[in-house]
């Protein structure tokens, strides 16, 4: 006899989708503007981020650290624009949101047709706010 397999997805509210895209639009920001501080912003305290190329930081100040480099070195001159392109709920307080990135110019025009990046962040709410827990980032084969 087989066991039935559950379901992980379960329904998320309005305010909590719109709270989590947000965090997804403060890093995009971030991004365009070297803003380290926001960057991190939204980050728990021993979230672990896994970059593009297979890096893994874990901890804030090991992310505000590779923030503010990468913001002032190789990034400083780099443009994004994010689409949230889902969001499931595991939970009240757990959820996985997906964010596909295009490169663009400075004035925002897109360079990417298709995305050039893909992301998955792990996020959890607690005292009311979501954080994120953990992002995983991968770059798409072009």
């Amino acid at each position: 006899m087989t066991t039935p397999r559950p379901s992980l997805v379960d329904e998320g509210t309005d305010e909590d989708r719109a709270a989590i895209a947000k965090i997804i639009e403060d890093t995009e920001i971030a991004y365009n503007t070297n803003d380290p501080d926001l960057m991190t912003e939204h980050f728990a305290l021993d979230a672990t981020v896994v970059n593009a190329v297979g890096g893994r930081a874990s901890g804030w100040a090991a992310l505000y650290d590779a923030n503010k480099r990468g913001l002032a070195g190789f990034l400083h001159d780099e443009y994004v624009r994010y689409q949230v392109t889902g969001i499931d709920f595991l939970g009240q307080d757990t959820a996985l949101a997906y964010k596909a990135a295009r490169a663009t110019k400075p004035d925002g025009d897109l360079i990417d047709a298709d995305p050039a990046m893909v992301a998955l962040y792990v996020m959890v709410k607690r005292d009311g706010r979501w954080w994120v827990a953990a992002r995983q980032n991968t770059l798409v084969p072009a």
